[in-house]
Formats: C-alpha cells, sequence, structure tokens
C-alpha cells in the first residue's frame, strides 16, 4: 500500500511513522508513506495556501489550485484508490472504513486547516470525506496519523499475529472481552478459572458472552447497528 499525505505542516506528522507498528511497517515494505507539502504547489513568492472567503466572514480558506496542483501531480503516476480529505463533518470514522481502506492499493489523504478547503475541492476531486470525532482540531494531520493507523495495523504481515486484528473491538459490532495475563493472582485479584482449563469452546463462548455483556454496557448502539 502507498498513502501519499497532503499538508502545510509535515514535520507535525512525521513522528508517528518513526516508531512502533508503523514504523516496522514501513522498513519491511508493506507500506509506503509519502509527506507532500503543499506550499511546494503554489504561484507566488510567499507561498500562500489560503486566502479570505468570498461573500465576507471570519477565518481563511484553503486555496483549490494549489490542492489541485498538488493531486493531479500524483495521479500522473499512479491511479488512487481513494482521495481522503479530513474534515470534522465527514463520515465518522469506524472500524468497518478501516477494514475497506486496508484493501486497497494507493491513497490521498488531504489535511484541511483553518476554515477548511475551498468547496469545488470537495465537488470535484476528493472520493471521500472522513471525521475521527465531532469536534474541531487545528489541522487535518493528527486525524490523518490516526487513520493511517487505523489502516495500516490491518495490512497483513504487519501485526506479529495476523488474527490479532480480527479480534479487536468493533470487528464484529462488539467490544472485546476481559483479557489477562500472568501473574494468575495478584493482590487477591485473580484471573477467572475458566482460563485455565484449556477447555477453548468453553473459553471461546466465554468471551463472546462478556464481549456481548459488556457491549450491552458500554456501547448499546453498537448493537443496533
Amino acid at each position: 500500500m502507498r498513502i501519499d499525505i497532503i499538508t502545510v505542516l509535515p514535520e507535525l506528522l512525521k513522528s508517528p511513522f518513526e516508531a512502533s507498528i508503523l514504523k516496522r511497517a514501513i522498513e519491511a515494505g508493506l507500506v509506503e508513506i509519502h509527506f507532500h507539502n503543499l506550499r511546494d504547489y503554489t504561484t507566488d513568492n510567499y507561498k500562500s495556501i489560503d486566502d479570505t472567503q468570498f461573500g465576507g466572514g471570519a477565518g481563511m480558506v484553503m486555496m483549490v489550485e494549489p490542492i489541485d496542483k498538488c493531486i493531479s501531480a500524483l495521479k500522473e503516476a499512479r491511479d488512487y484508490d481513494e482521495i481522503i480529505y479530513m474534515t470534522p463533518d465527514g463520515e465518522t470514522l469506524k472500524q468497518g472504513i478501516a477494514n475497506q481502506l486496508s484493501l486497497k492499493k494507493n491513497i490521498i489523504i488531504l489535511c484541511g486547516h483553518y476554515k477548511g478547503v475551498d468547496q469545488r475541492v470537495r465537488d470535484h476531486i476528493i472520493t471521500r470525506e472522513i471525521s475521527i470525532g465531532d469536534y474541531v482540531l487545528s489541522g487535518g494531520e493528527l486525524g490523518a496519523a490516526v487513520l493511517c493507523d487505523a489502516v495500516i495495523r490491518l495490512i497483513p504481515g504487519v501485526l506479529g499475529n495476523e488474527t490479532s486484528a480480527l479480534t479487536d473491538s468493533f470487528q464484529d459490532n462488539l467490544l472485546a472481552p476481559p483479557i489477562y495475563t500472568k501473574p494468575r493472582d495478584y493482590k487477591g485479584w485473580k484471573v477467572p478459572e475458566l482460563l485455565f482449563g484449556g477447555n477453548f469452546p468453553k473459553i471461546e463462548k466465554w468471551r463472546e458472552e462478556q464481549a456481548y455483556k459488556r457491549t450491552k454496557e458500554r456501547r448499546p448502539d453498537l448493537l443496533d447497528d
């Protein structure tokens, strides 16, 4: 998979990809991450990427021309499955979206800033709009990092145990069940005896029941889905 991220703050984005699972995925050649500074596609001496909005109003708007030039240059080199714009009013990122995107080959992510982008970008260039929640950040960079992490960890070979991602919360619209590790007894806080019997069908049934119980208590809305 190749992910091209368009941003005005590439330095803000780089650190998540220089450690842990994302770094290992890049080093293993399972994913390519490329950062593109939008100011490199401007036409004036000030490298302006924003301007005031027509009709008046507070806040600056990212201009259509540098965005179009950047994306057009990328599309000359390869075909893209999705051109994603990170925006608070996009569809909320859920596990199903991450699952879908993990199957793609080439993706562009555009990070918004200020009041957002010229609507013509959204109407004619963007193929999908994604939000990481009902709140506003200073820019789309952190949202892009969250989206990349959610997607990349699903690519075969990224996690040490490829079945691990399949048992994460939200994969079946259920939260993950309780999990335990050593020691067996800590300060009198004991691990359920059922987990030591070696009866794996019974253990799996218990986990399913616990997942349903936890989801019903904490996120009943998921059961409606």
